[in-house]
């Protein structure tokens, strides 16, 4: 028997390089996306971001259940704001639903991706590239 919460909202955190995704789904009557006051479509515009950003309710196969889905995004870029959404969404279906961590788990939708950009060192041109070496 699952552990099914019965509150307003749920709401879970996610990050990715500088990112963070504050995400809140509430139970609805259809599936629903709302970032920054936009709708997935017009802040996500490409297929492959719109795609990675709810991959954790495409995972978890939840046909019965919907959601009205909150997300208020800042920092980092287009790429890393959808993957910020990914984690914080994949934390709230667990903390809604604690049967899906493991479905989610082998997925890696709860692991938060920690590569980040190296930084440049002093006497280096970036974070490892040398300046030129001259012999005279």
């Amino acid at each position: 028997m699952s552990t099914i919460k019965s509150e307003k909202y749920i709401e879970a955190i996610g990050r990715r390089k500088t990112a963070s995704a504050r995400v809140r789904i509430t139970p609805a009557a259809k599936q629903t996306y709302e970032i920054n006051g936009k709708n997935l479509e017009t802040y996500f515009p490409t297929k492959e971001l719109q795609r990675s950003a709810v991959e954790s309710f495409a995972e978890s196969k939840l046909t019965e259940s919907k959601f009205k889905v909150s997300v208020v995004v800042k920092g980092g870029g287009i790429s890393g704001q959808a993957d910020a959404m990914r984690h914080g969404c994949a934390r709230a279906l667990i903390d809604w639903d604690i049967e899906l961590r493991g479905k989610l788990k082998k997925a890696g939708l709860l692991k938060r991706d920690p590569r980040a950009k190296e930084r440049r060192k002093f006497g280096l041109k970036k974070a490892r590239k040398s300046p030129q070496w001259s012999k005279r």
